[in-house]
């Protein structure tokens, strides 16, 4: 297969400043990296792989020459931080007494973290079902809406993301996924993205476009979409996700959010959609939910709902795991202990005040937007036309790595900041002080 030279990092890893990057990992990484390349079959966002891991803990990563990376990536599962220790005790219990539980039986753990979550929750959310990651969950939810409605279509965002499996795929936008796929499992109609920097107006108008499809199709039985953005960290209006719900509700349509990467105190609450007013008909959770330990999800969903008894909707091996659930709810247990969601707020009005600075002194930033500890430094070459500034952000990633400072490039030109809840103020500045040194590599302060 021809490799595309305008692909970037966060694509297929094929840009210059990956292959740069090698040059100055020490010998034994790279023999351990040819290793990998060697037994691992290749994908996409994946290969090659950036280093070698040896340990973590807090928010740090140890790789096996014993450089350590500050982690504002953690592929959301971070949330309290690497190796908890409240965490990690629980399971060690947990794992002399049940580690595994089949089919046929229930637990005790499983039990009391099923009503623990379903507390959380407003209005009738009472009924869940676990799966080993987020997106089966998706798949379930899909199931259970076609169940619900007796529809089979969907609506989603354009270039939107929920899981990488055939159903996951069919119900998202994101067209990378989809090469050489096929026919999708789901008919899918997408609807544009809001986006932070537009105002409610166009909003309400991009909400529209939901309704727009409804009148059309009588086929559509859900619209399913991240009520925050996670990769780009888009951040609607209230007044457009009061729209959404009140379409949803009109049409008879399940309005399903998807909060697999920032649920879990990373916005400030300890569910996104809380900040909207609105109640979703069913929730996708998953990445942190597990701690960082063990890959655990969930759905949740309207007690009326419990209606598939004679489908499988999930079915899957380690569907009550006791070791998914004893990490849940000890995660859930430390958030509410350590005032985590507190802090998260305080620590967003840090942030801010911090990169709006950051955006007056350097031209090259053309928005900083976020909530909580979720935040996007966009680079543009110009700030009227909003032209990506592609390379620069890599060169950016790749100098902030090399000093210690982990996070991802979305869009081509954002840097998506995602530290662990936990994370220290002074680890914060250290944080942004190392963005700003590479910020400088490719843009002179203004005078």
């Amino acid at each position: 297969m021809k490799e595309n030279s305008l692909l970037t990092e966060g694509d297929v890893n094929f840009a210059e400043s990956r292959k740069n990057w090698y040059d100055i990992i020490d010998t034994r990484t790279k023999e351990w990296l040819d290793k990998d390349a060697e037994v691992f079959l290749h994908q996409s966002l994946s290969t090659p792989c950036l280093d070698v891991l040896a340990s973590c803990e807090g928010i740090y990563l140890t790789d096996v020459s014993g450089k350590q990376y500050m982690d504002f990536h953690g592929n959301n599962v971070h949330q309290i931080g690497y190796r908890n220790a409240y965490v990690v005790d629980r399971l060690k219990q947990q794992m002399d007494i049940l580690p595994f539980s089949p089919r046929r039986y229930t637990n005790i753990p499983s039990i009391a973290f099923a009503k623990k979550l379903t507390d959380l929750f407003p209005g009738n959310l009472k009924r869940v079902l676990f799966t080993p990651g987020g997106t089966s969950a998706i798949g379930i939810a899909l199931k259970l809406a076609r169940v619900i409605t007796g529809k089979y279509k969907v609506v989603s965002l354009a270039d939107s993301f929920h899981g990488a499996s055939i159903d996951a795929i069919a119900a998202g936008g994101e067209e990378q996924f989809k090469r050489y796929m096929g026919p999708a499992v789901n008919e899918t109609a997408n609807i544009p993205q809001p986006t932070t920097y537009r105002n409610d107006g166009d909003e309400i108008e991009y909400a529209n476009a939901l309704e727009t499809n409804l009148q059309s199709d009588s086929s559509i039985g859900a619209f399913i979409a991240e009520t925050i953005r996670n990769t780009d960290v888009q951040i609607p209006s209230k007044a457009y996700w009061q729209r959404i719900r009140a379409i949803c509700t009109q049409y008879n349509v399940l309005l399903i959010l998807d909060e697999i990467p920032i649920a879990f105190g990373r916005t400030g609450k300890m569910f996104a959609f809380e900040h909207y007013g609105i109640e979703p008909d069913i929730v996708c959770l998953g990445k942190g939910l597990g701690a960082g330990i063990i890959p655990f999800a969930a759905i949740v969903c309207r007690d009326e709902y419990n209606i598939a008894k004679d489908v499988a909707l999930g079915h899957y091996t380690h569907e009550k795991s006791p070791l998914g659930s004893v990490a849940a709810l000890a995660m859930l247990e430390y958030i509410e202990q350590e005032n985590i969601i507190a802090k998260v707020q305080s620590d967003e009005i840090f942030m801010r005040q911090h990169l709006l600075a950051l955006k007056e002194r350097y031209s090259i930033i053309g928005d900083v937007r976020g909530i909580g500890l979720l935040w996007g430094i966009e680079l543009v070459t110009d700030r009227t036309t909003k032209t990506k500034a592609v390379k620069e952000a890599e060169i950016v990633m790749y100098n902030c790595l090399e000093n210690g400072l982990s996070f991802k490039v979305s869009q081509g030109n954002v840097l998506q900041l995602c530290p662990p809840l936990i994370i220290t103020r002074l680890q914060l500045q250290a944080a942004i002080n190392i963005i700003e040194n590479a910020i400088q590599k490719v843009c002179a302060p203004a005078a």
